[in-house]
């Protein structure tokens, strides 16, 4: 189901003749290959010749070797060059380190560091809360990865992990002006991270773990959580979590239904999935039915580990059995965080009226959405290219900016609930059945999520 979009952005330099037609013929054959055109800019200009830049959207590299191949054989046009724009913008990473202070003579060097710098240390050694106020930890927070299970690519390593942990940190920066730094280890040993994320934290005012694989990512969460007087967050358990529950609160309210009334089925059982049916059950939904790659999770299921006993012994009130479809059958809402291509939409046609379906598994999700459509009063994804994203940006900005405001040292689930109400709210008078959350880019957003946790925090020390 790939389709052009700017993940696959490519610039093609040409050589072509100098006709009245050139252009015209250029952009058509783009077109004709199903490539999206998104500029034309003509870089040279000869008697006999002129070099083009023909920069397109494309849904994966074979295509983008197509539409290249298209362009060759025009008569008279060379492809020179094609450069890939999403390795163009990672060369050299996508980070850097720059000084709040300026260094612009000896009594500014005396100050930032030798001689001066050594009264700041004694005062953080007498006062070690001192150092939330006079180093950078007051707002930085460590992006801890060991490389597991990243995006849909699964265990990759740390070294691959990076351009991930990177983008984190930018959108920190970007939407909540939190600094953050990826840290990839390369150890996938429970033990080894929980010691070495203890021994970095004091640099640090939080944690988002991230990209770490189930189950151990539980153990590492609530293992870290015990022993650091920081806030420790998942952002695959959590921030995953924050947004499906601001998202399902308002596709309830297109609908007309109370979450009370719901039977939820939620597909995927592993951090997100699990986070999820956590973060739900707080809302008193009917029944919430969890499904995993062997059906319907159940008391009685042998060979579950804990989190799934847990997952049982607080869902599946009636004792359902069976498959995803079996589930599927009488439910008011579909929340997936698994794999592609699991039903279509004669399986949504057997859920209750009004239905709302959130195929959030990436790149690709559960049901077309287009498919799902036509049964579904709702359809959200986690796809920036169909209405209603479920994106992670929407929660995790705000809610470090929140806990590092507030200068929190834990982080509950009151914190993530407000963090779903603040951008359910942001929606307001616009909700309609294509615009349940916001966009990822409305300002709003990050400051409002990061007013409520910081409000949550605060209220819980008082």
């Amino acid at each position: 189901m790939p389709v052009p979009g700017p993940g696959y952005s490519i610039t093609v330099r040409v050589d072509a003749p100098p006709s009245a037609s050139a252009a015209g013929d250029l952009t058509t054959a783009v077109g004709k290959a199903g490539g999206v055109l998104t500029a034309f800019d003509v870089v040279e200009s000869h008697a006999d010749a002129i070099v083009v830049d023909i920069t397109a959207n494309v849904a994966s590299a074979d295509h983008a070797d197509d539409i290249t191949n298209v362009l060759n054989a025009l008569p008279g046009v060379a492809v020179r060059k094609v450069s890939d724009r999403t390795f163009l913008m990672h060369l050299g990473g996508k980070l850097e380190v720059s000084p709040k202070v300026a260094l612009r003579n000896r009594d500014d060097l005396s100050r930032a560091y030798t001689p001066g710098v050594a009264r700041v240390c004694n005062a953080i050694a007498a006062n070690p809360d001192d150092a939330r106020r006079l180093t950078i930890k007051r707002n930085t927070v460590a992006v801890v990865t060991d490389g597991s299970a990243v995006l849909g690519l699964g265990n990759i390593g740390p070294s691959a992990a990076l351009p991930v942990m990177e983008g984190k940190a930018a959108l920190f920066k970007k939407f909540a002006g939190v600094d953050a730094w990826p840290v990839c280890l390369d150890t996938q040993d429970t033990e080894e991270i929980i010691r070495i994320v203890r021994a970095l934290a004091p640099v640090y005012a939080g944690i988002n773990l991230e990209d770490i694989a189930a189950p151990r990512c539980f153990e590492i969460e609530a293992r870290l959580r015990e022993q650091l007087d920081i806030p420790v967050f998942h952002d695959d358990q959590h921030g995953t979590a924050i947004v499906v529950v601001a998202a399902l609160r308002n596709a309830l309210r297109v609908v007309g239904k109370d979450i009370e009334n719901c039977r939820v089925v939620v597909s995927g059982v592993g951090a997100a999935g699990s986070a999820i049916i956590r973060l739900l059950l707080r809302k008193n939904p009917a029944d919430v039915v969890a499904v995993d790659i062997d059906g319907i999770v159940h008391t009685g299921r042998e060979g579950m580990d804990p989190n799934l006993e847990w997952v049982a012994e607080n869902t599946n009130v009636e004792g359902r059995t069976g498959t995803l479809h079996d589930a599927l059958v009488g439910a008011d809402v579909f929340i997936g965080v698994s794999a592609p291509n699991l039903f279509g939409g004669e399986q949504v046609a057997t859920m209750n009226d009004d239905a709302v379906v959130f195929a959030l598994a990436n790149p690709d999700p559960e049901i077309d959405p287009i498919e799902a459509q036509q049964h579904a009063a709702v359809v959200a994804t986690g796809r920036s290219d169909y209405p209603n994203q479920i994106n992670n940006v929407l929660a995790f900005p705000g809610v470090f900016r929140g806990l590092l405001d507030a200068q929190a040292h834990d982080i509950d689930d009151e914190m993530l609930l407000a963090a779903a109400d603040a951008v359910a709210d942001v929606v307001d008078d616009r909700l309609n059945a294509s615009f349940i959350v916001p966009s990822v880019f409305d300002a709003a957003v990050a400051p409002a999520v990061a007013e409520a946790v910081r409000s949550a925090a605060v209220a819980e020390r008082s």
